[in-house]
C-alpha cells in the first residue's frame, strides 16, 4: 500500500513505522497529538477512486496528514460505497490502534456520511456507526467528520 505526504513525497516505510516516527517526532517537540482517520471516494465514469487519510492534529499548532489513493472499476451503490469507505478507514485504524494506545494518542474514525436523513449517504449511517463503534473506535459523521469530508475529499482525484 503506497502512502504519501500532502506535498507528494512518497513514504518509503511501512505505514506503521512512518506513523510511529511521526508520533515520536511530534511528542519530542512537545506537541499533544490527536489522530483522525477518514476515507472519501469519487466516481468518475467506470472508476471509483478512494482516498484514505491519517490526519495528525497538533493541539493548538495545526497538523499534517498521510494519504493513500486507490482506484477500482467495481460499481457500487451509494450505500455500498459509503460502507467501503468506512471499511478502508477501519482497516488502517485497526492496523495502527496499538501504536496509538502505546503512545497515548486519541484517535477517531471519520465517516463521510450525512446525519441528515434527506441525503442519500444517510442510508449507511446506522451500519457505519455500528461498525466503527463495534470495533471500539470513536466515531464522527458529517459535519464533524473533517478527515473524510474535507481532508480526504481534497486528495481524491
Amino acid at each position: 500500500m503506497l502512502w504519501r505526504k500532502f506535498n507528494g513525497d512518497l513514504i518509503d516505510l511501512p505505514i506503521i513505522d512512518a506513523v510511529e516516527n511521526a508520533i515520536r517526532r511530534e511528542s519530542e517537540k512537545g506537541y499533544r497529538l490527536k489522530v483522525c482517520i477518514g476515507t472519501d471516494s469519487q466516481v468518475k465514469g467506470l472508476e471509483t477512486e478512494f482516498a484514505t487519510v491519517i490526519v495528525f492534529l497538533r493541539e493548538g499548532h495545526g497538523g499534517f496528514m498521510f494519504i493513500h489513493n486507490e482506484k477500482t472499476r467495481h460499481q457500487y451503490t451509494i450505500k455500498e460505497r459509503m460502507l467501503v469507505e468506512v471499511a478502508k478507514s477501519i482497516e488502517i485504524a485497526y492496523e495502527l490502534c496499538n501504536l496509538f494506545s502505546k503512545y497515548n494518542v486519541d484517535m477517531e474514525v471519520h465517516a463521510d456520511i450525512n446525519t441528515n436523513p434527506h441525503f442519500k449517504s444517510n442510508d449507511a449511517l446506522k451500519e457505519a456507526m455500528g461498525y466503527i463503534l463495534g470495533m471500539g473506535f470513536a466515531f464522527k459523521a458529517k459535519p464533524e467528520a473533517f478527515a473524510s469530508s474535507s481532508c480526504a475529499n481534497k486528495v481524491v482525484n
